[in-house]
């Protein structure tokens, strides 16, 4: 099994004291029934969209309950009643600490979710993983920003050739981390939904937790980003499941993480896919051999969970727009020279 330490050996040069390994920051908020997001949480975070409004506490409370029944739906042996796991969920968040000519700065960078495991029989916590979402401020800068100018009044959508890399490059230096080694012993797992621009074919590989194995021929622009942060994917379509999920990681999937640790991240984010995309993962039939994800599906049940997709996606352009303005542009010639001199 790799180690948080053994993902990489890291050098940097002389020039890269811009961001040093000790300069993150990491913040935690449990996300339950009570939670309100924190000032500093980024408002295109899926969660924190569903804390807000005048359902706000019947949505936490539904989300909540949605993952206790599928964890137990999946961790089903010994458990005749189906209640003998909850899971716990918490907002980790990273910040990182800019320091230029002596001048500190404080960027809002990275938030992920840790899940923990209640053995309700046994009265005992379970780690279960870190990772699961993925919210990044440069991310929404990459996709929302850069992307669309780079291909403005172009006849043919084309990725710039460092498309990723800044964003990798911080991201392994998170992981090497005092701040994420001190707190997580694993490195994570990030699981998200596979894109609509690709196809995925039903293969013959099965794993009991994990499910039915999809695979595509082409990787898609999220496949190609997350491997620019040293991640592989793979796609499972996990039992009684509608679609398949995209699962980014590193090392060895199946054999690195415990069966409850995999069924932490699955109904974690199996819940909040049925949530942010029902056509796809809350559709009325189950994913066919040859699948084509579709946003456009129309046989598809809703949840009773208010969610605003619209709001998310004008709020991801506002907040890659923030990035430029307070990152990116300010520390552009800096972060450059970062980057050129970081290898992993």
């Amino acid at each position: 099994m790799r180690t948080v330490k053994q993902i990489s050996n890291i050098k940097t040069g002389r020039e890269a004291t811009m961001i040093k390994q000790s300069a993150f920051n990491i913040k935690r908020i449990r996300f339950d029934e009570h939670y309100h997001p924190s000032d500093n949480t980024r408002l295109t975070t899926n969660f924190a969209n569903l804390a807000r409004g005048e359902n706000r506490q019947e949505n936490l409370r539904n989300v909540i309950r949605m993952i206790d029944n599928r964890f137990n739906s999946l961790a089903h042996w010994d458990n005749l009643q189906g209640n003998r796991y909850s899971v716990e969920v918490e907002i980790v968040s990273f910040e990182l600490d800019i320091d230029i000519e002596n001048k500190s700065n404080s960027f809002p960078l990275i938030e992920i979710l840790n899940t923990s495991i209640i053995d309700k029989t046994y009265q005992k916590r379970i780690s279960g993983l870190v990772g699961n979402n993925f919210s990044s401020y440069v991310r929404d800068y990459d996709f929302s920003v850069l992307l669309p100018n780079y291909n403005k009044n172009k006849p043919d959508f084309n990725i710039p050739n460092n498309f990723g890399d800044l964003h990798g490059k911080l991201f392994k230096c998170l992981l090497q981390s005092p701040a994420y080694q001190m707190n997580f012993h694993k490195l994570p797992v990030i699981c998200l939904s596979v894109s609509t621009n690709k196809t995925y074919h039903r293969t013959d590989n099965q794993h009991p937790v994990l499910g039915v194995e999809y695979q595509q021929n082409e990787f898609s622009l999220t496949d190609q980003y997350f491997a620019k942060m040293g991640m592989k994917v793979r796609y499972f379509l996990p039992p009684d499941s509608v679609a398949p999920l995209a699962f980014y990681f590193f090392g060895d999937l199946l054999s690195d993480y415990s069966t409850l640790e995999l069924i932490s991240t699955i109904s974690t984010m199996e819940v909040f896919q049925k949530i942010y995309r029902p056509e796809i993962y809350n559709a009325n039939s189950v994913a066919p051999k040859d699948y084509h994800p579709s946003l456009s599906h129309q046989d598809y049940s809703l949840t009773r969970v208010v969610y605003d997709r619209e709001e998310r996606s004008q709020l991801a352009i506002a907040q890659g727009k923030y990035t430029e303005e307070s990152f990116i542009s300010p520390y552009h010639d800096r972060l450059e020279q970062w980057s050129a001199s970081y290898s992993a």
